[in-house]
Parts: C-alpha cells; structure tokens; sequence
C-alpha cells in the first residue's frame, strides 16, 4: 500500500499523554520504579502504551514526559513533549498549570476561571489513574498534578486558546483519548465553544467567516473583539445550528464570493470537496447565459460586477436567516485583496 492510499495514522490526545504521564509519575513516586513504557486504558476501554521519554526529580515530586504522537492529524501539538509533575497535596487531586498550559480567564468553558485549562475527561482519567494507584498502594489518593507542555506558550498562538480567553499556554484536550486526523468534528466543536465563551461574556454581536482573509476584514469594518469572531471556516452549517440552539441577537458571515455563493445555493458545508457551485444556476438568476460556462465566481464577477454580489449577499443572507430566525443575520463579501465588495 503507498503513501496515497494508506489508511491515515490515529495518534494520541494531549489529555492520553498527560495521564499516562501521570500514571508512571505516580508510580515512580509512591514506588521509585521507573519505566521505558506505561500502559493506561482510555474512555472507550483502548489500552495503548506509551514511551516514557523524560524523567526528573527533587524533593517530594517525580515528574515523567511523553512525546505525543498525533498520527496524521496536522495537529500543533505533534511531536511536543507532555510532562506529568506530581507531588503531594493538602488534600484530594490537585492540578496545576505548569509551563506551555494555559489559566482559563473567561466564563463559558466546561473549566472555571482560574482553573488550568485542563478539560473534564482528561481530569476524570488522572484522577482515576490516582484512585487506582491509591488503592493498590494503600495510600491516600492527595496528589497535586502539574502538567507542562514546553514551548505551548507559542503553539497556542497558532490555536483557538486566545480567542477563547485561555491565557499563557495550550490546552489539554481529548474526551476518547485517540486524535483522529482531519477531524470535522473537533473544528465544530470548537465553533460551538466559541459561541458559548461570547453568549458567557455577553456579546449581543458575533461574526463567522470563511478564512483570514475576510475574518481580518470583517472585524476591522465592525471593530468586533477577539472574542466574538467565531473560527466557522467552511462549516457554516455547524455554526448556523448551533446559534439556532442557543442565539445571539445579531450574527455577521464574512466570506469571499465563491463560498459565499454555495451558501446562497443552499450548501451549509463550504468545503471544496463536498458542495460546487451550479453555474448553470447562477447562469438563470443572473440572466446571462453564458455564466454557465464561467470557470470560477471570481470570472463571473468580473463578467457581471455589482449585480452578482448583490445576489450573493441578499440570498446568502436570507439562507442563513432561515437557520436562525431569532437573530438578525447580516452577510458581508470580501474580495481577495480584504476589501469589502458587498453587504446585506
């Protein structure tokens, strides 16, 4: 099988490696047995083995690492080094932010502020890891976590971390333990915690957009905060349901015209690979025959000019109004250069 056709490679979550680095951690400090390798078992009953890769130690801590694989995924977090430090605690687990793990500063995330930005199952897995250690070892199960990611501080820059008001590093995630590569999944899903951290801070205003580009250009012309631009990409769809569940009064979509177009033909996936536009569609509302044989929107533009974006931002609009009815929807398309060519 070659590179082209080969099923692509599962890895592992920063939450996986942070708790098998506790479990041999833990080990080492309750026993002063150190191993090459530790076995943990995930949510799903998975029990995969990890490769110790870094040891320390001093007075009351043992502190272990692991180098996370995240398979095929083009995760930022590939290759970097996971470190479990634990030591006792005054009084059941305990967790820290070491280096490279961002404090969460906002409200409207499953951690509270103040707390390491450590999610709940990656904190459900540790804590099991402790309780099982506890028991086996006949020990109180008070220990003090700190997890450490060198250099996250400047990964998280290229995250949603900033956004979301998680400050000083990364974040440890995972809720099955495995990172499955190119997973739509987790891109909504971070959508659907952006919404929640802007309706938390009581933003009355979000904004949606398919790329850098017009993100840049949208949130310079309404002067939006950090917080309220939400990361929707080519899943309009993903956003649009999910603010139908829990609305914001007023909800902008910024794109260029060839996305924006298959929003206004009815596709809620922008992806080039699964929505096209119909340019024998477009060829009939516009009224010019030969559009249909336009090769790109970008062609048509310059075929149709202000006609066709008009087009594209009152009817984008009004479909994704029809998502969303409780919100005022307004949509704004941008050229390649940023400028703004059309609002509805």
């Amino acid at each position: 099988m070659n590179d082209t056709t080969r099923p692509l490679r599962r890895g592992w979550t920063t939450g996986a490696c942070a708790t098998a680095a506790t479990r041999a951690a833990l080990i080492a400090l309750w026993s002063g047995e150190r191993s090459d390798v530790v076995r943990i078992t995930l949510p799903r009953g998975e029990r995969p083995e990890f490769a110790i890769t870094h040891w320390d130690a001093g007075p009351g801590w043992v502190e272990a690492g692991i180098v996370k694989d995240a398979g095929d995924d083009p995760d930022v977090t590939h290759q970097a080094l996971i470190i479990a430090r634990l030591t006792g605690s005054t009084g059941g687990v305990r967790f820290r932010a070491g280096e490279g793990v961002g404090t969460v500063t906002m409200p409207g995330l499953p951690i509270p502020v103040g707390e390491p930005a450590i999610n709940p199952v990656p904190r459900q897995m540790m804590t099991a890891v402790v309780a099982d250690l506890a028991e086996r070892e006949g020990r109180a199960p008070d220990v003090e976590i700190t997890i450490s990611i060198p250099g996250g501080e400047a990964l998280a820059a290229r995250t949603w971390n900033p956004r979301l008001g998680i400050v000083g590093g990364l974040s440890v995630l995972g809720t099955t333990g495995i990172v499955r590569p190119f997973s739509c999944a987790a891109w909504i899903a971070s959508i659907h915690r952006g919404i929640d951290v802007a309706r938390a801070s009581g933003l009355h205003h979000v904004a949606g957009c398919t790329g850098a580009t017009s993100e840049s250009a949208v949130q310079g012309l309404l002067g939006l905060p950090d917080q309220a631009m939400l990361d929707m990409g080519d899943f309009a769809g993903g956003m649009l349901k999910y603010l139908r569940r829990h609305p914001v009064p007023r909800v902008t979509i910024g794109g260029g015209l060839g996305k924006l177009t298959k929003l206004a033909q009815g596709a809620v996936d922008l992806h080039s690979g699964r929505s096209q536009v119909d340019f024998a569609a477009l060829a009939r509302v516009l009224g010019r025959a030969d559009v249909a044989e336009a090769p790109t929107v970008l062609a048509v533009h310059q075929m149709v000019g202000e006609p066709l974006v008009d087009w594209i931002v009152q009817t984008a609009r009004a479909k994704a109004q029809v998502f969303i009815s409780d919100s005022e929807v307004e949509v704004i398309a941008v050229d390649r250069a940023g400028m703004v060519v059309g609002r509805a």
